[in-house]
């Protein structure tokens, strides 16, 4: 693995990944703060940048910006996360 692909590989599981935010949110479609995830404030940015660079997975998460702390996904700030129930059909 290139040292590129390496910092951009996910450190978590999708699956451990939904498994959090469905513990943070309650239930699917609900913000969860991104910094409740329990990573670093990089580690935070990278895992989900990584997630929101992948087209079919993208798809189901929603980055807002309210208060709170806040990370750059991908170039855009962000202090929470939602994620579709749908995405249970890529798990």
């Amino acid at each position: 693995m290139s040292a590129e692909a390496s910092r951009r590989a996910p450190d978590m599981s999708l699956s451990e990944l939904v498994r959090l935010y469905r513990l943070q949110a309650g239930d699917f479609g609900r913000p969860a703060a991104l910094c409740s995830f329990a990573l670093s404030h990089a580690e935070i940015e990278r895992l989900f940048s990584s997630y929101d660079e992948d087209y079919h997975i993208s798809r189901f998460f929603h980055f807002s910006e309210g208060e709170g702390e806040k990370f750059i996904i991908n170039g855009i700030p962000a202090t929470h996360v939602s994620i579709e129930r749908e995405i249970e059909e890529i798990l």
